[in-house]
């Protein structure tokens, strides 16, 4: 976290045109790629999956992602239906097989992983794997939308825009067994059922939260790392390093706060440890001088 400066535009509150501190977050979010098209079929119990297409190439994190220990396998995940694409018969497999997901199926979703070794300080090696499902048009639509974006790159700004309202989905900050006024406070004389527990896990919950708005999106270059930067108003749940799904808001926003137009005119890019004297690395080294290896 960090905090920016801005100028409050609110016609009517006292605010308005007056300068405000706010926190915010940055959310590194390096594009995600798109190596599969999955089709589901409606069924009296519901939704049963149908076909998987995969792309040709397949990086070596995502297929990190099928195996419990890598280094230990003889890696060759996929290696079989690469080959596919190579032949003739293999290219009318394929082709059959996003025909039978025209045919058959009612919900078209593609398979998306994201570029985890763009991530700087992170020993993971292994992508995350997530379903995004494909809206609007027919089917056969939808399914040539996905296979448009085979082992392309989708960046953060083709889905989010600077000043809308998206939701965030991920796993709080886990505290471990702790007891029951950590968990529920103190509420003297108060009926509690014995079907609730007292003490037990605190954190680690799977927690949306809803209505955080976007502040500003860097481009790879501009900001400290290399990946797309995003500038998300106060908090974000989990770990600093822990991964995040953002989501477009379900909800028609029309509160002042949604519709305001944000500029921003200072970003504190200053060390979080200790008091944070400088913004730079260079203005630290002007400061100081030559230092002793």
């Amino acid at each position: 976290m960090t905090h920016i400066v801005r100028d409050v535009e609110k016609p009517g509150s006292k605010l308005h045109k007056k300068e405000t501190c706010e926190a915010v977050t940055i959310i590194e979010a390096p594009p995600m790629v798109v190596v599969g098209v999955w089709g589901y079929a409606k069924t009296p119990r519901g939704l049963r999956t149908l076909n998987t297409v995969w792309a040709q190439h397949l990086s070596e994190e995502v297929k990190r992602r099928f195996y419990k220990n890598w280094c230990k396998s003889k890696k060759k995940a996929f290696a079989k239906y690469s080959k596919t694409y190579e032949t003739d018969e293999g290219k009318k497999n394929i082709e059959r097989q996003f025909e039978k997901l025209i045919k058959y199926s009612t919900v078209i979703r593609v398979l998306a992983h994201t570029q985890i070794r763009k991530m700087k300080g992170l020993k993971q090696k292994k992508a995350h794997l997530m379903e995004i499902q494909v809206n609007g048009g027919t089917i056969a639509q939808k399914v040539e939308f996905a296979k448009s974006f085979f082992e392309k790159q989708i960046p953060i700004d083709a889905v989010f825009q600077k000043d809308e309202m998206i939701d965030i989905i991920g796993v709080t900050k886990g505290k471990g067994y702790e007891g029951v006024v950590t968990r529920w406070g103190c509420h003297p004389a108060s009926p509690v059922s014995f079907t609730v527990a007292r003490a037990g896990q605190n954190g680690y919950h799977h927690r949306t939260e809803m209505n955080k708005k976007i502040y500003k999106l860097g481009k790879a270059g501009q900001e400290s790392h290399t990946a797309v930067t995003e500038f998300d108003r106060v908090a974000v749940l989990g770990l600093r390093r822990g991964v995040v799904t953002l989501r477009q808001s379900l909800l028609k926003q029309t509160s002042r706060l949604a519709l305001e137009d944000i500029k921003l005119k200072f970003i504190d890019t200053s060390s979080k440890f200790g008091h944070g004297r400088f913004q730079t690395t260079q203005e630290k080294q002007k400061y100081y001088g030559r230092l002793k290896a």
